[in-house]
């Protein structure tokens, strides 16, 4: 048998004090209910909220009808546009004052006035017209009551013109990955990344601000535990509740909201990896600034704002000035996110993913290194 080396008796020493602190913390979490429910609870009631809230397809919007002309090809367009499921109209009224009104009060989304010669041009071969109001304060209702409206006026303007003939052009879309379009197959796979971002950075931070706020980090640095075992030992139970937790919520995400994973779940897995890393280094980088759990809550919508809206999860990031695209690169989220759908809506693999994984894993050695210098300088090296 190999006699142990005193470099082997060492690093065996080192290993000891690291697995003592992150012991110590692992019974901490088990004992504190408030960070349990965060953990446990807290992102499933926000998977289910956010999941079911969320429909990005907008439908039964509420629409106010002025029909004046009162004949059957006025029905006939008012049944076009019910039958589209845009248009659910809850309100018939008999001026323009009072059709502006019901939009101005929030009653209806979309208004829809058909003029008294609206049938009498259309037999006459003039261009008949009807007028759609859309609620501007709501973007994604204006587009599509504005689409709505020109789709059906087109269609009934071919279907005059053209009678029963063909259409010398047509389009047949075939949309690919989520053919349904389903929001909850868009929606999801970027929420577990943000809930995942949002429990680590919490989880890390508080873990050091906390030992501050009780007076114990002191009380630490007189054991024989040095600062860099200090905190990778406390990290670390984080970063395994972190994982266990994104396997949870994916599991969730494939039985509760029937989203199906097209790709290996284990290349996923191993590009979390990198990205929980990153934003329990955020952490700890919030937890040498912040003094209070409070201030640190705050540092850390600081962080979570930019990475929702930059990174594509909620706008499409293709459609930001190129400023902003620019400054979303620079936002792990923003690959994470792209990495997870990839996987779950495209079936992407290694062959696709690998820049991000690189690129994640270079962010990450950057953003732990910076924050584990920043630590041990403020308490005092080691």
């Amino acid at each position: 048998m190999t006699p142990c080396t005193e470099q082997d008796a060492m690093w065996i020493a080192v290993l000891q004090r690291t697995w003592s602190v992150a012991r110590k913390e692992s019974l901490h979490i088990q004992r504190d209910s408030q960070t349990l429910f965060f953990m446990l609870f807290v992102p499933v009631v926000e998977m289910f909220m956010l999941g079911y809230a969320n429909d990005m397809n907008v439908r039964n919007v509420r629409t106010a009808v002025l029909d004046q002309a009162g004949t059957q090809e006025s029905r006939r367009l008012l049944q076009q546009f019910e039958s589209s499921n845009v248009a659910r109209i809850v309100e018939v009224v008999s001026t323009e004052a009072d059709l502006t009104e019901s939009i101005v009060d929030g009653r209806a989304r979309l208004g829809i006035k058909i003029p008294a010669d609206y049938s009498r041009r259309l037999e006459g071969g003039e261009t008949a017209q009807f007028l759609v109001l859309v609620d501007g304060s709501i973007a994604s209702v204006a587009a599509e009551g504005v689409n709505i409206g020109n789709a059906l006026a087109l269609r009934e303007s071919l279907l005059r013109v053209l009678g029963e003939r063909p259409l010398p052009i047509e389009a047949r879309p075939r949309v690919l990955f989520n053919p349904d379009t389903r929001s909850a197959n868009f929606f999801i796979p970027g929420l577990l990344v943000v809930l995942c971002q949002l429990m680590a950075t919490q989880l890390s931070a508080t873990s050091i601000v906390r030992e501050k706020e009780q007076g114990t980090l002191e009380q630490l640095f007189m054991t024989p535990v040095r600062r860099l075992e200090l905190i990778v030992g406390k990290l670390l139970p984080y970063l395994g509740a972190i994982m266990l937790e994104f396997c949870g919520i994916t599991v969730l995400m494939v039985v509760v909201f029937r989203v199906p994973i097209h790709g290996d779940f284990l290349t996923l897995l191993t590009i979390m990896f990198p990205f929980v890393l990153i934003m329990l280094g955020t952490g700890l980088w919030i937890s040498t600034l912040a003094e209070t759990k409070e201030a640190a809550g705050q540092m850390m919508m600081a962080t979570i704002l930019p990475s929702i809206f930059l990174s594509g999860y909620v706008l499409p990031y293709d459609s930001m000035p190129a400023f902003f695209r620019g400054v979303g690169k620079l936002i792990p989220t923003t690959w994470m996110i792209d990495a997870s759908r990839g996987v779950i809506l495209r079936g992407a693999g290694w062959r696709e993913l690998w820049p991000h994984y690189v690129i994640l894993w270079t962010m990450a050695i950057v953003v732990v290194t910076a924050s584990t210098l920043r630590m041990r300088k403020r308490i005092g090296g080691g």
